[in-house]
């Protein structure tokens, strides 16, 4: 089975977000950079699938030199080969699966893999973007997964229940939680991957289509009021919610 995985380079959600002085984009030095976390659990998936099945994961980036980082990490983890396909300077969505899809259209992938969302900007547009460039059924937010020989079920959860998918291969697949649990890498695999070689390949995806033109900070939340203890607070708490919230009539 030939499988590869879409991953990304993000900022740890853990990080201190600051803007740059222009304010079009995040300030990027001292930010510490890890595996998108819903790529793991795609790369996890692909890994899976090969040990039980036979066959090769080949993990790729789309974007700047950085990206370099994801690829050993999954290396790392296990995968047989890796692709950083640069695309420097302004990018979208778009512009980042045309440039994917006219790597991967002629290699033959039977399953592609990606996480469901981006951390960093939480779009979750790329699979299902890949899947209609390369003419390819997309099933989003996958949380189980059985793979036969042409085709494969998925299951997603909805609210109230979940729904199931059948397709041919191939196909693409976007990883939600809850679909397996991310291996950690072990040293001999960390020391292994720094040595594999990483096939890189310029993009060719033209302009980008969308343009950041500015970004802000998310709007200080006024303190809260006590408005008094007990009972007798309610009738304030009432009026507050009515005449200034407007939450209530």
């Amino acid at each position: 089975m030939n499988i590869a995985v879409l991953v990304k380079l993000v900022p740890d959600t853990a990080a201190m977000i600051r803007l740059n002085a222009e304010k079009t984009g995040i300030e990027t030095r001292d930010l510490n950079w890890v595996l998108g976390p819903y790529d793991e659990y795609a790369a996890e998936e692909a890994l899976a699938l090969v040990e039980k099945n036979g066959g090769e994961v080949t993990v790729i980036a789309c974007g700047a030199e950085n990206n370099v980082e994801a690829l050993r990490k999954t290396l790392a983890m296990g995968a047989n080969n890796a692709m950083l396909i640069k695309r420097d300077g302004p990018s979208d969505q778009l512009a980042t699966a045309k440039a994917i899809a006219n790597v991967i259209k002629d290699r033959n992938y039977d399953l592609i893999f990606a996480g469901y969302r981006a951390t960093d900007d939480d779009s979750t547009a790329l699979g299902p973007m890949v899947g209609a460039l390369l003419d390819m059924p997309c099933i989003t937010e996958v949380s189980k997964l059985e793979v036969g020989d042409t085709s494969l079920k998925a299951e997603r959860n909805i609210e109230g229940g979940s729904e199931v998918f059948e397709a041919n291969l191939p196909c693409i697949i976007t990883a939600q939680k809850g679909l397996n649990e991310p291996r950690y890498p072990k040293l001999k695999g960390i020391m292994m991957a720094k040595k594999k070689p990483i096939e890189t390949i310029d993009a060719d995806a033209g302009e980008a289509h969308v343009e950041t033109t500015g970004m802000t900070y998310p709007m200080e939340r006024p303190a809260g009021k006590i408005v008094g203890e007990g009972a007798e607070a309610v009738p304030e708490l009432v009026r507050l919610l009515r005449d200034e919230a407007k939450v209530i009539e």
